[in-house]
């Protein structure tokens, strides 16, 4: 880009930015880039400026980034200059179509966040009971958002209706809609629970999760097999002893093949 506004305008490249008198990049997108030359100011200028109203949220695919049949391929290259960074050839055999597929298992990876919760929370009233209901051993897997390292583990979500129920199936597509996002555990196991107490309106919420994250056993401490429990309870299962005992002594059950 820098060469071909050089050539375009007849500006000279400087190697050093306290040499510059502008400082080009494509787009002002999170501000980081900008932050490094603030010692700079009245020099920094981007060619799309995301804080416009124009262009803010939207992804922007210059030109140049468009392959044949008119492919995307501006996140490819970031996995391009990731490969790089960490010292390998992008260009041999084994990784040429690796960026590709590497974007498209994240568009699966993340696919929760076009999934609205009330969309999979259908409701009906014909076989409602005033019994506790639990799904249990839900797969999950997710990705932590601090180092997009797996988090994979199990939920047990159960409710008490309220003159409402929901298929079998849709709790674990509620657990996967939230699963398929960046995540701490803690924040999804409130999130599941959160959606059912909002959709569902049921007399009480139990969500359990336990789950490894490799964030932990594959860097940093590298601690191996152990696992993180956390749990959300909300009304009748928050506010009364039984029914969060009933709740918990299921999943138990649950866990251990009974």
């Amino acid at each position: 880009m820098a060469l071909t506004l050089a050539a375009l305008s007849g500006a000279i490249l400087v190697p050093k930015p306290e040499d510059a008198d502008f400082i080009v990049d494509g787009i002002w997108d999170t501000g980081r880039t900008a932050e490094r030359y603030e010692q700079y100011p009245g020099r920094f200028a981007a060619l799309f400026d995301k804080r416009d109203a124009a262009w803010a949220g939207k992804w922007l695919v210059l030109p140049w980034e468009v392959g044949e049949s008119n492919h995307d391929k501006s996140a490819e290259d970031t996995v391009v200059r990731l490969l790089k960074h960490i010292g390998e050839d992008p260009n041999r055999e084994g990784l040429q179509q690796t960026p590709r597929r590497f974007i498209k298992a994240w568009e699966e990876w993340a696919s929760g966040y076009a999934v609205d919760p009330a969309a999979v929370l259908k409701t009906f009233e014909d076989g409602a009971t005033d019994e506790m209901v639990v799904v249990h051993n839900i797969p999950v897997v997710s990705k932590c958002e601090h180092h997009l390292a797996d988090i994979i583990g199990a939920a047990h979500v159960g409710y008490i209706p309220n003159g409402k129920i929901v298929g079998l199936s849709k709790l674990p597509r509620l657990v996967e809609v939230f699963t398929r996002r960046l995540q701490v555990q803690e924040r999804l196991t409130s999130q599941i629970a959160d959606a059912l107490i909002e959709h569902l309106q049921p007399r009480g919420v139990g969500v359990l999760i336990r789950a490894a994250h490799h964030c932990m056993s594959t860097r940093g401490v590298r601690i191996h097999g152990s696992l993180t429990t956390t749990s959300a309870m909300r009304g009748a299962l928050l506010d009364q002893p039984a029914a969060r005992a009933e709740f918990l002594a299921l999943c138990r059950d649950a866990e251990a093949g009974k």
